[in-house]
């Protein structure tokens, strides 16, 4: 028995990294589907869909379809979200136009998203409460390491079988995935299943989905917002106002917090959150500064974000162990104002930023590890701090909270972020024109002016865009100070500090 819920977990473990790594593959391979699908190298906010429309559907799906394998049995709902990952993942392979392309992320998202809670419910019902918590961890971490190795991922995969090889990949893995889920899952439904909470899932749905339609762009030129874009995000604030009040009053929620002092909790999140939206910037951001300022490949824009990412899952490990030894707290409030510094800095960058050094040591180098090590402190006592402050019973829920905070995070951040920043692309460079090589003697000379003008607006943007992520991470620092722990949890030489 205890041999194969181990096997189990392990199954449950491989297919959330498996869609953790999808989460974040996108971002050494754009330019690649740009260049493919024909779309113009001049108009990047046109790929955006590919990524928002990913994490809608992962953020969107993940507590909704958590519920349904309450109702329907893990084993079950785990089969039809690998299918469905299977086939959003060849759509998005064998895709020829735009919109299919975006549609097999968003059937991608969606049942990506519902693995993480359903594995996290599956340890809850294999363990018992006293170790449970362990087995948790490590699925959470599971996640976490998505992030690290998904742009690695993605580069290696594309420089060898090319960016669809990269999606086709999948579905034998998939295959493999569903094998192991068949023998080790057990196929029996829970006893008592409780409601689905669908108004909720809907309303959260929409909400989000409106705020991200409401940022989305194609003519930047014009405005930050497309036309009837602030009418839409108007109509998804109201839908999560609506979202919020149908979770207060309703009998089945997506996070029930009952009894749960909520202040802190929502606390936890919002840093959780913002953490999010600074970690998608840096995946996108730093990829397109290594094309687009230095002129790299993608592969070397891997390798440069490669010192932001090891960075990160080394704080990652050395967090835990500070908050398990100090408490949640000061970790938090050290780790965002440390990645705050690490963004004001790389706000900082020369229009060379490779030839910039702090003495022997590239400053890009420097920056970038000093950013990631910040969020890499967070994500430990994140996770530490909302298992501290919630009841044993709902602590799958509450660890998929905090993944789906962060997801949200960097959905609206990279939505928001990218309006401002191509808008302000497009003003930058509205003086500019592209010189014509027909019957003009200075076309060189004039070519070369266009593209120092150019290289100066990208320069502007992302020093701009920089900053505006160094001040959400001090927000997050100050929200994290604003959390107290409760007396019943300080420290005590002969207690162990409970996670």
């Amino acid at each position: 028995m205890r041999s194969r819920r181990r096997l189990a977990i392990g199954a449950g473990g491989a297919i959330v990294l498996l869609a953790s790594l999808d989460a974040y593959v996108i971002v050494t391979v754009l330019l690649e589907m740009t260049k493919d699908l024909g779309i113009p190298a001049n108009r990047p906010e046109r790929i955006t869909p590919v990524i928002t429309g990913f994490l809608l559907g992962y953020v969107a799906a993940m507590p909704l379809l958590g519920q349904l394998s309450d109702r329907f049995g893990r084993r079950a709902v785990l089969h039809a979200c690998l299918v469905a990952f299977a086939l959003g993942s060849a759509v998005t392979a064998a895709a020829e136009q735009f919109s299919l392309l975006v549609a097999g992320r968003v059937v991608q998202g969606v049942a990506g998203g519902a693995l993480l809670p359903i594995t996290m419910a599956l340890a809850g019902d294999l363990w018992s409460e006293r170790r449970r918590t362990v087995v948790l961890g490590a699925v959470g971490a599971v996640q976490e390491l998505g992030s690290v190795l998904g742009p690695l991922y993605g580069a290696g995969l594309a420089a060898l079988i090319g960016w669809r090889g990269v999606f086709w990949v999948n579905v034998p893995l998939v295959l493999a995935a569903m094998a192991a889920i068949h023998f080790t899952v057990p196929p029996t439904r829970p006893a008592a299943p409780g409601r689905v909470d669908v108004p909720g899932g809907l309303l959260l749905a929409g909400g989000l989905g409106l705020l991200v339609v409401g940022t989305y762009n194609e003519e930047p030129e014009y405005g930050v917002l497309p036309p009837g874009g602030a009418q839409m995000i108007a109509g998804g604030v109201v839908l999560l106002v609506l979202f919020g009040v149908w979770e207060a009053r309703a009998k089945s929620r997506l996070l029930d917090l009952t009894g749960v002092r909520k202040s802190p909790v929502f606390a936890v999140l919002a840093v959780s959150l913002l953490s999010g939206a600074a970690l998608m910037v840096t995946l996108v951001d730093v990829q397109l500064i290594a094309t687009t300022l230095l002129g790299r490949t993608s592969a070397e824009g891997a390798f440069l974000l490669a010192r932001f990412l090891v960075a990160l899952a080394l704080a990652a490990v050395a967090g835990g162990f500070v908050a398990h030894r100090y408490g949640d707290r000061w970790p938090l409030v050290a780790g965002m104002a440390l990645a705050a510094i690490g963004y004001l800095l790389v706000s900082g960058w020369p229009l060379d930023p490779a030839a910039a050094s702090y003495g022997p040591l590239p400053r890009m180098d420097v920056d970038l590890a000093l950013a990631g090590t910040g969020l890499g402190l967070a994500i430990a006592p994140v996770s530490s701090a909302v298992l501290r402050l919630v009841p044993a019973g709902q602590h799958g829920v509450a660890s998929a909270s905090v993944v789906v905070s962060r997801m949200m995070g960097m959905l609206l951040g990279i939505s928001a972020l990218s309006a401002y920043g191509f808008h302000r692309l497009q003003s930058l460079t509205a003086e500019l024109t592209v010189p014509l090589p027909f019957g003009n003697p200075n076309f060189k000379a004039e070519f070369e002016v266009y593209q120092a003008g150019l290289r100066e607006a990208l320069h502007t943007e992302y020093r701009e865009i920089f900053l505006i992520t160094s001040g959400l991470c001090l927000l997050g620092a100050v929200v994290a100070a604003s959390l107290r722990r409760p007396p019943s949890d300080l420290p005590h030489p002969a207690k162990e500090f409970a996670v």
